[in-house]
């Protein structure tokens, strides 16, 4: 069986930064073929590989009308979903996306989970980019995961988002190994404020991500912060978080 990484917080935190950085750091590490999961309907995760999207999960549902004779309902959306995933070096990208038109993002969100759930154990390891918030959690696409990492600032308010995504996974008996919360764009250390807030909860702190000006450069200029220098303090910072989590053995 793979490892599997789901990465959620609230929005502005740069969250999808921080899964595109352990994307990046485990295939780096060159330990087996990596499986990045976009499961926010407002897809960016792509943005941030430097990888462009023809076709997403999302629309999907608007060519059922359309199945060729002689191929079941089941067998035409398994072939339309395979021809959404994106083959990277050392990685693979499937995206969720959202259907055409109305409607809501459940029967995406199904076949994403579904996906998942099928071929999650080719890979190594998958990484799933959730969308900002916690319906993702009430929808089930966060599941069966063996480490959560939960974004925050550094704000008190930022940690209590956390704290309420903890408590959800345990109302919801998610089978979710590990949740642990990385605070990203520190200036300096870590404000006794939140550290204090962190304890208090019971939120375990996996790391501190430094308010890194190459992150800022970047994202002004709308470049892949996947790409980023080795150097960097943001990939120097998430690598060493990865690192303290992963299995004895892997790589």
């Amino acid at each position: 069986m793979g490892f599997n990484i789901a990465v959620a917080g609230k929005g502005g935190t740069g969250k999808t930064t921080v899964a595109g950085l352990i994307l990046r750091h485990l295939v780096e590490r060159q330990a087996g073929r990596v499986l990045a999961i976009d499961a926010d309907a407002n897809m960016n995760l792509n943005e941030v590989l430097g990888l462009e999207v023809h076709q997403t999960i999302g629309q999907i549902r608007e060519g059922l009308s359309n199945v060729p004779a002689g191929m079941t309902k089941d067998a035409y959306i398994n072939y339309k979903t395979q021809e959404c995933l994106i083959e990277a070096d050392g990685f693979d990208l499937i995206v969720m996306g959202r259907p055409e038109g109305p409607g809501c993002y459940c029967y995406a969100n199904t076949l994403c989970k579904k996906y998942m759930d099928e071929i999650a154990d080719n890979y190594a390891f998958v990484v799933l980019d959730n969308e900002a918030g916690m319906e993702h959690l009430s929808r089930r696409t966060t599941h069966n995961m063996d480490l959560m990492f939960a974004v925050t600032d550094s704000s008190v308010r930022g940690v209590q988002a956390a704290g309420r995504i903890r408590d959800l996974v345990d109302e919801l008996k998610l089978n979710i190994g590990k949740i642990a919360v990385i605070v990203n764009r520190v200036d300096g250390g870590l404000p006794e404020a939140t550290a204090r807030e962190l304890d208090r909860l019971g939120l375990e702190l996996a790391g501190v991500v430094p308010n890194d000006p190459n992150v800022y450069e970047y994202d002004l200029e709308g470049k892949p912060t996947f790409q980023l220098p080795a150097d960097s303090a943001a990939v120097r910072a998430v690598g060493e978080i990865v690192e303290k989590y992963l299995p004895k053995g892997a790589g």
